[in-house]
């Protein structure tokens, strides 16, 4: 009895090596076929073909056979664009990084590549894709606005230049929108002067954020809590002028209208023509 439980065992071993033998087999990358005129142009169109799959492992295993196997050849470069690319698409907090890295490498190494407009736009948009939220900490959309820029500083004619500006454009808008949060806050705990100096700067940096109506609108009503009505009504009237869909349009008409009956009655009430104060 004990000897046939022994040999069962023993076979059932020898069947699950065999398994496993035959999944390792199957699951191994293969190597360049004998006699390949080009090897390193086999290997690194084997990654491109991985990249393209979503392989990113095996992609980079591929192109990184390329860096080691092959120092001397011309896809040298287009496979440490490639690992760069695995890297960013894995998408992980440490393979951003890896991938920045290898970004930043490929311009180092390559400046007056083809490529070295794409490898800039991907370097700006490892950080793009860790951007967070206005009420967070705005480190990565500061860095992803800095690349950006870059960008437009190095490759002014470059194909890619709609989708950077685009990006630049969420960029800065979350950035704003940030600064805009916290103007907000100072305004409803009744902190005017924080409030002014928040949304004037986002004016200052940033005169075509998306969304200003707010800031103009705000920093109005700021500057009305404060009894300065003259300046205020400026930035009522940007909201009325720019911004006709404005969810702040019907409050900065009224508050045109009504600032302009004071501004005039105080003009009559000095016999100056200007308000008072000025």
């Amino acid at each position: 009895m004990n000897v046939l439980y022994f040999r069962r065992r023993l076979r059932l071993i020898a069947a699950a090596a065999a398994l496993a033998i035959i999944a390792a087999c199957a699951g191994k990358r293969p190597l360049v076929p004998p006699g390949t005129a080009q090897p390193d142009k086999y290997l690194y169109d084997q990654g491109s073909t991985a990249l393209k799959d979503q392989h990113w492992v095996d992609a980079k295993d591929d192109f990184q056979k390329v860096l080691d196997t092959y120092p001397q050849s011309p896809w040298l470069p287009a496979a440490r664009l490639g690992i760069a690319d695995a890297e960013y698409g894995q998408n992980t907090p440490e393979s951003l990084v890896l991938a920045l890295n290898a970004y930043r490498e490929f311009l180092t190494y390559y400046p007056t590549n083809t490529r070295a407009d794409y490898a800039q736009y991907k370097l700006a948009m490892t950080h793009f894709v860790q951007m967070r939220g206005p009420q967070r900490d705005q480190t990565q959309t500061r860095d992803a606005i800095q690349e950006f820029q870059t960008f437009l500083d190095h490759y002014p004619s470059s194909e890619l230049l709609p989708q950077v500006r685009q990006k630049l454009r969420e960029a800065q808008d979350r950035e704003d929108e940030a600064d805009y949060t916290v103007g907000l806050f100072y305004f409803h705990v009744n902190w005017y002067p924080g409030a002014i100096d928040r949304f004037e700067m986002i004016l200052k940096r940033d005169p075509k954020y998306t969304n200003r109506d707010g800031v103009y609108f705000y920093l109005a009503e700021s500057l009305v809590k404060l009894k300065r009505p003259a300046e205020a009504l400026p930035y009522y009237e940007q909201v009325v002028k720019q911004f006709v869909q404005s969810e702040y349009l019907l409050d900065a008409q009224k508050r045109i209208a009504e600032l302009k009956t004071t501004l005039n009655l105080d003009k009559k009430s000095t016999g100056t023509g200007v308000p008072p104060g000025r």
